[in-house]
């Protein structure tokens, strides 16, 4: 699976730039799902047809990045971010753009409890405007370029928000035997800035049961914000983030999976940020939805860290539900 999750992570896949890795992903899942398609927002969508309930699961394929606004006489690039971003994760790190381009992130003079993107450049050695054009133009989007690390146990990697997520999707795929229920897994774009492409998908799958499988903080580290999630204590099952109140009966479902199962699970509430669930719960006449999180430090860095152990509790979770009755919905 480490192999899977570091072609993943590694592709170019900035919001709205999606088809790099949906593409990646069409190409695992195609023959075993009955069906598998792009809709008109790019989502990549794999179907597995059955006559039970309709359950939608989504994970998000984009990742955060940067879109080129200015370049200047002396060839330094201007940029905006697309997504969430921290600068101070940011200054020295390096930028890739689609055409392999690579830049270094600069700032002005300054002291760092000042520092802005709009104190900040990306520098791809060029010594003029005109050399700058021959390579990036404004309107550009770029991604961090760091590689995928092994640290045996534990992996990181930038865009394992939301890759990590996309990889759980595929081998519970992998691994589904069988399911009496109508499975749709989505590869969602767009999620960084705005649950986009999840929002358009539920409102075409209009599906009885919502879930969507991404990462989330944990409180593991030193001196860390209070936040009872670590890296190797299980899945994370959502109770609540800024976008969502998860539905009691979906909360109460993976808890009663994890636990028939014996699946290590955790749970989870976060104060700031949101996953495609906010979207899918408010589609057409509201549908119950939940998020299986996986525990990941350094959230919206280049280096965001996972463990491996809690990437399977993720799957196995899903498989689960997949299997289940789902008497309750």
């Amino acid at each position: 699976m480490k192999n899977l999750i570091k072609e993943l992570v590694e592709s170019f896949g900035p919001t709205g730039f999606e088809s790099e890795v949906t593409n990646k992903i069409a190409d695992l899942v195609r023959d075993k799902v009955d069906e598998c398609y792009v809709d008109t927002l790019g989502n990549l969508i794999a179907h597995k047809k059955g006559n039970g309930k309709k359950i939608m699961f989504s994970a998000h394929a984009d990742e955060i990045g940067v879109v080129v606004i200015h370049i200047d006489e002396n060839g330094f690039l201007r940029f905006s971010s697309v997504g969430g971003l921290n600068p101070l994760t940011m200054l020295g790190n390096r930028v890739r753009f689609a055409n392999g381009t690579i830049g270094v992130i600069g700032k002005e003079k300054g002291e760092l409890k000042d520092l802005s993107i709009e104190k900040m450049y990306i520098d791809i050695g060029a010594t003029s405007k005109d050399e700058a054009q021959k390579l990036v133009s404004v309107g550009d989007f770029g991604i961090f370029h760091r590689e995928f690390a092994d640290l045996g146990k534990r992996i990181v990697a930038k865009s394992m928000d939301d890759r990590i997520g996309c990889a759980v999707l595929i081998e519970a795929i992998n691994k589904l035997e069988k399911s009496d229920h109508d499975l749709y897994f989505v590869f969602s774009t767009q999620e960084e800035v705005g649950l986009r492409g999840a929002r358009t998908a539920a409102y075409h799958i209009d599906p009885d049961l919502g879930i969507a499988i991404d990462v989330t903080l944990t409180g593991d580290t030193p001196k860390a914000p209070r936040m009872d999630v670590s890296l190797g204590k299980g899945a994370a099952i959502k109770v609540k983030d800024s976008a969502i109140i998860t539905h009691p009966k979906v909360k109460d479902l993976l808890v009663r999976l994890a636990t028939q199962h014996n699946i290590p699970y955790q749970l989870e509430i976060l104060e700031s940020g949101g996953t495609d669930a906010g979207a899918i719960h408010l589609t057409k006449a509201g549908v119950p939805s939940g998020t299986i999180s996986v525990p990941c430090r350094y959230v919206h860095s280049p280096s965001e860290m996972v463990d491996m152990d809690d990437v399977q509790n993720c799957v196995d979770l899903v498989v689960a539900v997949c299997q289940d009755p789902l008497s309750e919905f």
